[in-house]
């Protein structure tokens, strides 16, 4: 029951520290993986505190709730709950702090949340008791509110925006200079330290501190103002990232991504290099102030980037001697390879390890594989991970549960390290949703990443459906730059069908997601390639979109027609939560199949196991079509209630099925346009 505050006073002046941000997994799979994540990384790296993020408008309380309560009473952790207040009744903010107090959590990130809703939205069950409360428009009326009724039991802390807030309602948009009078106000109101948004360049970093020490107001001379970083897990998902917040990554920085975007591999070898060197120049920053530096990590619900970026620029606290635990060392670990990711040739983290262990570590694999390895003689293993040696076969089995070895295994190192980190490239909603980083990467719930003003300038004032198609339309063809589900440019690989989507499109069957099929192209192909070199790339054709539900019953009769039901999968969901699958119902006889995972993207590389990126299940497709409906009843909450364009949204919302269908045959690149369209 520490307060933040409390622990930074109390380390030595010259210590650093760091803490970790994780958000409520969106399965139940994802919630179980991530809490022995956590508590490997609780013993690996030994934050100071972990966050917890909090859904705009509370759409992950009682998630983001369970996941505290995991870190705070079950692992001990030092707990920082995230807390919005837009968009929420008072009575769910008051349950909120009244739930973090009986969990034992005295630390509260006071943000503010989406802009306020249209007051006509704010009360849809006229429950005056869960009103949304208009009190509550800025951070500063959430850090003003906990202080007046909870005094100082809770330590607040607030957030800021190195390179200043995008907000498109100030005519100057984003920068500092027009953010620091409201930061002022959020810490004379009872902030007690501050923590930032995400950032890549030091030199805005730099003067953004340097002004708040600076300030004649006296408000930020002591107060520990930590750093937000983003370790890099993926080139779409940086791109993707640095878009929605409006980070700035300097070309020097962009240029080696853009080097390796291909290859994920390298991109997060490249991207611990490019954090790792961006804490070393913090560190420098904050030097100019006494006391502890601190750094904040975004971990997307991932550790071996973190781990990895930890542990080589000294930030993770060395154990209490009389009970440090050594890692196991024997003769034979000179035959023990160096670090690898996934495979890759040499490692790209080859420095020194932090003092905290010994370079010559045992192998977290040694003598504690799940798997049966083969004994060889006469000549060293290979392939250590399947190969031992007659010596290494006979050395009894040791602890691994040693601080070194967890280390190792966060890190990704050994069949023990592939295990934890199985999930360590994800595919936003495309990945595995057993992991615990699966949907998109922030974690705080479907939202249209735009402002009501931009929504309303993007997609206008809609009166009938096909004004909608033809939103839908322009975005394929590049004259609009989002719809609601996607904020993101189309790629090359999209311009290849966009004829057959807008073919889709245009007679009203919206799509949202889509790939071509690619039979054995060259991992260098400019347009399809992803990967190593030397290596070959596959996909299936699928199409995912929404449809009315009386087309979708005659699109349904066709996909289980004989012909066609054992070539295609599909999955089907509307807004009431009926859901119809072809592992449901795709059996003549009306017997239902096993539950199917279909890899649609998947790329074969010399001395590798088969790769598969991206998936699409049951799971997953049930986990997303929640937050699609959900992102459709946001963009109708843009326009007044009871409007044309208002009522348009919810009538083809509450009539609309999202469906995914995947068609098996890559081979043929027409075989799922021919079966749609003809």
């Amino acid at each position: 029951m520490e307060k933040i505050t409390d622990k930074i006073a109390a380390l030595p002046a010259d210590a650093n520290y760091f803490s970790l941000e994780f958000f409520p997994p969106k399965t139940a799979m994802g919630f179980s993986n991530l809490r022995d994540r956590l508590d490997r990384m609780a013993r690996a790296l030994r934050p100071l505190f972990v966050n917890v993020t909090w859904g705009a408008g509370g759409s992950t309380a009682t998630k983001s709730l369970e996941l505290a309560e995991i870190c705070q009473r079950e692992l001990n952790l030092t707990t920082c709950l995230h807390l919005t207040c837009t968009n929420m009744s008072r009575k769910m903010i008051d349950g909120a702090l009244e739930d973090a107090k009986a969990l034992g959590i005295r630390n509260i990130l006071a943000l503010r949340g989406d802009p306020p809703r249209a007051r006509e939205y704010q009360d849809p069950n006229e429950d005056p008791e869960n009103a949304i409360d208009e009190g509550f428009v800025w951070a500063i009326d959430l850090v003003q509110y906990i202080r007046k009724n909870h005094g100082d039991y809770f330590c607040i802390g607030v957030a800021a925006y190195p390179e200043g807030h995008s907000d498109e309602s100030h005519p100057l948009g984003q920068s500092l200079e027009h953010d620091l009078p409201y930061l002022v106000e959020k810490t004379q109101a009872g902030a007690d330290f501050i923590m930032t948004q995400l950032f890549f360049d030091t030199g805005a970093y730099d003067n953004f501190e340097r002004v708040l020490r600076e300030h004649p107001s006296g408000a930020f001379k002591t107060i520990p103002i930590i750093p937000g970083l983003m370790p890099i897990q993926s080139y779409q998902m940086i791109k993707r990232t640095t878009k929605l917040s409006h980070a700035k990554i300097p070309d020097s920085l962009m240029s080696r991504l853009d080097a390796v975007k291909k290859d994920d591999e390298k991109v997060k070898s490249v991207g611990v290099d490019i954090l790792s060197e961006i804490v070393e120049q913090v560190k420098e920053v904050k030097s100019r102030t006494p006391g502890p530096k601190g750094f904040h990590f975004y971990t997307l619900n991932l550790e071996k980037a973190v781990s990895f970026i930890v542990e080589r620029t000294e930030l993770i606290p060395p154990g209490t001697p009389d009970i440090e635990e050594e890692a196991v060392i024997d003769d034979i670990t000179s035959t023990i390879p160096a670090v690898q990711i996934n495979g890759s040739n040499g490692s790209p983290y080859d420095t020194p390890l932090a003092s905290l262990r010994n370079s010559s570590r045992r192998h977290s694999s040694i003598a504690s594989d799940p798997r049966n390895r083969v004994i060889i003689t006469g000549r060293t293993p290979s392939h250590p991970e399947y190969e031992s040696s007659a010596a290494e076969a006979s050395v009894p089995a040791e602890p691994i549960n040693t601080r070194a070895n967890t280390l190792a295994i966060s890190e990704g190192e050994g069949v023990l390290g592939r295990e934890a980190t199985w999930d360590d490239f994800p595919n936003g909603r495309w990945g595995d949703a057993r992991s615990p980083a699966y949907g998109e990467i922030d974690g705080y719930g479907p939202t249209l990443h735009v402002s009501n003003a931009q929504a309303l300038s993007l997609w206008g004032h809609p009166q009938k459906l096909d004004d909608v198609s033809q939103l839908f339309v322009r975005h394929l063809k590049g004259e609009l730059s989002a719809i609601p589900w996607s904020e993101e440019e189309f790629n090359a690989e999209t311009d290849t069908i966009t004829p057959q989507l807008v073919k889709l499109n245009s007679k009203g069957w919206w799509t949202v997601a889509s790939q071509p099929a690619v039979n054995g192209l060259p991992s260098s192909d400019p347009t399809f390639g992803w990967g190593p070199q030397q290596g070959f790339v596959f996909q299936k054709a699928f199409v995912e979109f929404f449809v009315p539900s009386a087309e979708w019953k005659v699109l349904l009769e066709k996909l289980q027609s004989a012909d066609v039901q054992d070539t295609v999968c599909f999955y089907a969901a509307n807004a009431a939560g009926d859901f119809v699958s072809s592992d449901m119902t795709g059996g003549l006889a009306g017997e239902a199949k096993e539950a199917s995972t279909n890899a649609v993207t998947w790329g074969v590389f010399p001395g590798k196991e088969i790769i598969t990126p991206t998936i699409i299940e049951e799971m997953s497709f049930r986990a997303w079509s929640d937050e699609a409906f959900g992102i459709y009843a946001e963009w109708a909450k843009v326009y007044d209630k009871g409007t044309d364009s208002a009522r348009l949204l919810e009538r083809a919302r509450d009539d609309a099925w999202l469906v995914n269908i995947i068609h098996h045959d890559y081979v043929d690149p027409n075989a799922l346009w021919d079966l749609l369209l003809k």
